[in-house]
């Protein structure tokens, strides 16, 4: 394939946020008495919102996130890159790459800068779609800001509502197994164990030098 530009999940991808979301989660759950193993199952690589609206229906999803994001603020020591996250966007540098996250902007910027990582200059917020994923409609708004075709766009996922949202939007996704298993990101192209093997495949089409 050709790819002319990368477009990069957030949480599970180049954050390792799971503990900290995990708390949250259940911290929420206990407060409505919803079983925390169902809620968490329900929350990879979608907008709490969306979440809260599967899982609780007679709740207000709109006030339910301000609770989620208030919690979410006390667990904010207790996120840190993924291996090889600094390694692999200090590479990209120069070259077309944006995240795409179904998060908050104001807590995805500031979690970037607690990490020492470098932000691009596309970003996809949660809030910038109304349709949020597995709708593709936030891989899609991405690629048209980097004035790429979709089908050049690789996007990392570690997520299936993420991997579902790339496939549709055109793009070739790549699972990364730091929350599931090969096996629920069966729809990616293919599925890698890190951040360098992903720079390697980078560097074997000729995107990043190295590898």
């Amino acid at each position: 394939m050709k790819i002319s530009a990368v477009l990069f999940d957030v949480d599970g991808v180049l954050l390792d946020s799971a503990g900290a979301h995990r708390k949250v989660w259940d911290a929420w759950s206990a407060l409505h008495r919803l079983d925390p193993e169902t809620v968490w199952g329900m929350t990879f690589g979608r907008r709490p919102e969306d979440t809260v609206q599967d899982v609780a229906a007679h709740l207000d999803p709109a006030a339910e996130r301000k609770t989620l994001d208030r919690l979410l603020a006390r667990e904010m020591g207790g996120v840190r890159p993924v291996e090889g996250a600094g390694e692999l966007l200090g590479a990209l540098s120069g070259r077309p790459w944006a995240i795409v996250t179904s998060g908050a902007r104001e807590f995805v910027e500031a979690r970037f800068a607690a990490a020492g990582l470098g932000l691009p200059a596309v970003r996809v917020y949660g809030g910038d779609v109304v349709r949020a994923k597995p709708a593709p409609d936030c891989f899609a708004l991405a690629a048209a800001r980097l004035g790429a075709a979709p089908s050049e766009c690789l996007v990392v996922e570690d997520a299936p509502a993420g991997v579902e949202a790339a496939v549709a939007a055109g793009c070739v996704a790549v699972g990364l197994t730091t929350t599931h298993t090969a096996d629920a990101l069966f729809r990616a192209s293919r599925c890698v164990g890190t951040l360098a093997e992903v720079r390697g495949l980078l560097a074997a089409h000729g995107f990043v030098s190295g590898g």
